[in-house]
């Protein structure tokens, strides 16, 4: 599965889990992807969009 929206381009952001010690382990802060029917020009297809694009309303769904 890709990791990256098809409207912005948002991907995976990395950082650091912080136990109760205070190690730091690496992580690894995934996007909200849906998988969804677009309108691409005129043509229907199915991307992965990040929910901030769809609440926008940067894509438009197809029908």
């Amino acid at each position: 599965m890709p990791k990256v929206c098809y409207a912005c381009g948002k991907g995976p952001a990395f950082g650091h889990s912080r136990s109760h010690s205070m190690v730091a382990t690496k992580r690894r802060f995934n996007p909200n992807l849906q998988k969804v029917r677009i309108l691409k020009g005129s043509t229907p297809s199915r991307e992965y969009v990040c929910t901030r694009c769809l609440k926008s309303g940067k894509v438009q769904k197809a029908a």
